[in-house]
C-alpha cells in the first residue's frame, strides 16, 4: 500500500472515531427526548378526583398529578374515560412540570383484571 492509501484510511478511522465519541456522549440525553421530555410516573392509584391523581410509584413515593383538558385516557390503548380511574389501578401517566406540578398528558391504566370484569 502506498503513502496516500494510508493517510485515506488513518483519515476514516480518525473521523469514524469522533462520530463515535460523539454518538455516546449524546446517548445519556436521548432519554430526555424519548417522551418529548416528559416525566413518566408508573404506580397504583391510591387516590382520583375529578382533577386528579395520587399514585404510589413503583419506587414507594407519593405523586399527585392533576388532569387539564388535553389529558387522554385508555386502557389497552383504547380510549377510556377518566371515570373509568379507580384505586388499586395501575397506570402509567406521562406528565410535564406546569407551576411545580405535574399534569397529565397521558394516563394509559393497567389490563382488567378478570375479578374486576
Amino acid at each position: 500500500m502506498n503513502r496516500q492509501n494510508m493517510n485515506t484510511i488513518t483519515k476514516r478511522r480518525a473521523l469514524l472515531a469522533g462520530f463515535a465519541i460523539m454518538v455516546l456522549a449524546l446517548l445519556p440525553t436521548a432519554s430526555l427526548f424519548a417522551h418529548g421530555g416528559e416525566e413518566q410516573v408508573t404506580g397504583t392509584v391510591t387516590a382520583v378526583s375529578d382533577s386528579s391523581v395520587t399514585v404510589k410509584t413503583t419506587a414507594g413515593k407519593i405523586e399527585e398529578v392533576g388532569f387539564d383538558a388535553k389529558t387522554t385516557f385508555a386502557r389497552a390503548r383504547q380510549p377510556v374515560q377518566k371515570s373509568d380511574i379507580t384505586v388499586g389501578d395501575r397506570v402509567v401517566i406521562h406528565a410535564v412540570e406546569v407551576d411545580e406540578k405535574l399534569v397529565a398528558h397521558t394516563v394509559e391504566l393497567g389490563v382488567a383484571s378478570k375479578a374486576r370484569k
